[in-house]
């Protein structure tokens, strides 16, 4: 059976307003040139200087933010990495976060005029805590969401793997959304339908194939991964423990409840930056998408402390 889905990007985004009860405010898609000649697209939200910027997770885009940002309520960015949605793909697959990193930071120097309260989920996560070591300027308070590099790379990864072993295009969008749901990513069924379908694209031949280069690394990357070095890292290198070590913003990690992070490894994280505060929310690894609501209300509350304290948010 075919997915049955408007080919528009933001055709979802007034019912998920409506069902949310907010206004929808102003969307659209930009795009900066970067100076190798790489392409980094993102979606702002608002027609006010941004305030937050949303860095998302491997094999996923800026559209897995929809509802969180329509929760939110604020002037955003919600940006595609490198090899993902309509950002460019790397010649060198390198998508680690120290590199991804940078194409943040040429971002956020082109399209902010104030630090933000950045989001990552997962290796947005680790990209925006090496954004924040190595560009303290840019980022007023750091959420990273359902990642430390010491994760047990037998548990919720192993679940990656098994999303993207095996073939990169399929005869219909259904069969991913199936396999989706039953290694228990995203939420609902229209909800897995719409991201699904916003994170691939139908190939001259008919054939769907994902949008993110990520699909065709990810099963090996993950499945060879050991503590690798610094200068040949992988995505979870252990440098990620040094570059959540050195951020001088205000740190919090979002722990999913039947996600990837333990409470052991929320503990390693609080024994090596005791700052950290944790908190815990009863959703999966995709925090942004199981539970928008609850993860909007706790970055919102910060950003209007920050506003209230007159820090220029």
């Amino acid at each position: 059976m075919q997915v049955t889905i408007d080919i528009t990007e933001f055709s979802y985004l007034p019912a998920q307003a409506d069902a949310l009860s907010v206004p929808l405010p102003p969307v659209e898609r930009i795009s900066l040139t970067l100076a190798d000649g790489r392409t980094l697209s993102a979606l702002r939200f608002g027609t006010d200087a941004p305030r937050v910027t949303l860095l998302h997770g491997a094999g996923l885009n800026a559209h897995t933010w929809d509802t969180t940002s329509l929760s939110l309520q604020q002037p955003l960015l919600a940006i595609d990495l490198a090899g993902h949605g309509d950002s460019s793909w790397r010649t060198d697959a390198d998508y680690t976060p120290r590199t991804l990193a940078r194409d943040v930071a040429a971002a956020l120097d082109a399209w902010t005029s104030q630090p933000q309260v950045v989001v990552g989920q997962s290796l947005g996560g680790l990209t925006g805590a090496a954004l924040a070591a190595s560009r303290p300027d840019l980022v007023a308070e750091l959420f990273v969401v359902d990642i430390t590099p010491g994760i047990d790379v037998s548990a919720g990864p192993a679940a990656l793997r098994a999303f993207y072993e095996g073939p990169t295009d399929f005869a219909t969008r259904e069969e991913l959304v199936v396999k989706a749901m039953s290694l228990g990513f995203g939420g609902t069924r229209p909800e897995t339908e719409r991201g699904v379908f916003l994170n691939t694209r139908v190939r001259a031949d008919g054939r769907i194939e994902w949008k993110h280069h990520f699909a065709h690394l990810a099963a090996q990357a993950l499945a060879a991964h050991d503590p690798g070095s610094a200068v040949a890292p992988s995505v979870l290198h252990e440098t990620g423990w040094d570059d959540l070590a050195a951020v001088q913003a205000p740190l919090t990690l979002v722990r999913a409840a039947r996600g990837f992070v333990s409470e052991q490894d929320a503990a390693e994280l609080q024994r090596r930056v005791p700052a950290a505060r944790v908190v815990e929310m009863d959703a999966t690894h995709n925090v942004q998408e199981t539970a928008p609501a609850a993860l909007a209300a706790l970055v919102a509350a910060r950003v209007e402390a920050a506003a209230s304290a007159g820090n220029g948010m």
